[in-house]
């Protein structure tokens, strides 16, 4: 009998875990991360003048960085100020780094 993969239960930790590894599975997106986590806030278009991308790509990943609550974005018309969610970034953090120790090869 094949079992189904959406007969497994995952633990929140997992899922959490698997949410961020999606948002952190684009070199852009990483950058992203890095360049807020140097800076208090920015804008869309800060980013914009960074990356050479067009504004389009750059919000599409700031919405999966958005969505997977790696980032927080506040409004401020006409523009989206967005900041590292810290509380967040350490649980990605610790989520990630108990893995990889527990996970530790031979």
């Amino acid at each position: 009998m094949k079992r189904s993969p959406h007969e497994i239960k995952y633990s929140e930790g997992t899922l959490r875990m698997a949410r961020f590894a999606k948002a952190l599975g684009h070199p852009v997106r990483i950058e992203i991360l890095k360049f807020l986590a140097e800076q208090s806030c920015c804008f869309t278009g800060d980013l914009v003048e960074i990356f050479p991308l067009a504004q389009s790509t750059v919000s599409q990943h700031l919405k999966e960085l958005y969505e997977a609550g790696l980032i927080r974005g506040k409004i401020e018309p006409p523009r989206v100020r967005y900041c590292i969610h810290e509380e967040n970034w350490k649980k990605a953090r610790d989520l990630f780094a108990d893995f990889f120790q527990k996970q530790e090869l031979g």
